[in-house]
């Protein structure tokens, strides 16, 4: 069996977190959902290519959060509707932060 190529991503998209400790496999959902949020188009490709389409769509349909545009590029991307969307519906539930 052979082992897959770990994809490069850059590095301004885990801005945040230790990225050379950061294990791919292990925080598969993490990794998928901040390539869709804030990676380009190669990220998201070679994204696809590691983990496969059935990974990365298990991942962004249960998503917890993900931004709207992040929402509906993941929608086009895996050929899934809108409402799919986990995080779709937990904003339908609270379409609005509360009045403080």
């Amino acid at each position: 069996m052979t082992d897959k190529i770990k994809p490069v991503f850059h590095r301004r998209i885990f801005w945040d977190v230790d990225f050379d400790k950061l294990d791919y496999d292990a925080k598969a959902n993490f990794v998928i959902e901040r390539v869709f949020e804030r990676g380009d188009v190669d990220d998201i490709r070679n994204c696809r290519r590691y983990y496969g389409d059935e990974k990365v769509s298990y991942a962004l349909l249960n998503a917890k959060f993900l931004p709207k545009v992040t929402m509906y590029l993941a929608s086009a991307v895996i050929d899934k509707p809108i409402e799919a969307f986990r995080c779709y519906t937990l904003r339908q539930l609270h379409p609005e932060l509360l009045p403080y």
